[in-house]
């Protein structure tokens, strides 16, 4: 049903306050970093720029970068998509 909810949204207002009402501000401020974190990684930014940029621990780091390179390809999909619209 989450996912269903998220593809229901239809502009950036819409999702943010979705967000808002499901997340605490922290938790969004969280995921907003780890994002930063990918794009960084991504970008091929070092863990000493990532965490003086983002304030992220390198543990935090760390994890994302296990992710883009293990995981289920969706921070992929979102660095790709939201690249086109850069």
């Amino acid at each position: 049903m989450l996912c269903q909810a998220m593809l229901s949204l239809k502009t950036v207002d819409e999702c943010y306050a979705f967000l808002e009402d499901i997340l605490t501000i922290s938790e969004i401020q969280s995921i907003a970093q780890r994002l930063a974190v990918a794009r960084m990684l991504d970008q091929g930014q070092t863990y000493d720029d990532i965490e003086k940029v983002t304030g992220a621990s390198s543990a935090t780091i760390s994890r994302v970068k296990r992710c883009l390179t293990f995981g289920a390809d969706g921070y992929r999909l979102v660095l790709d998509r939201t690249q086109e619209l850069s």
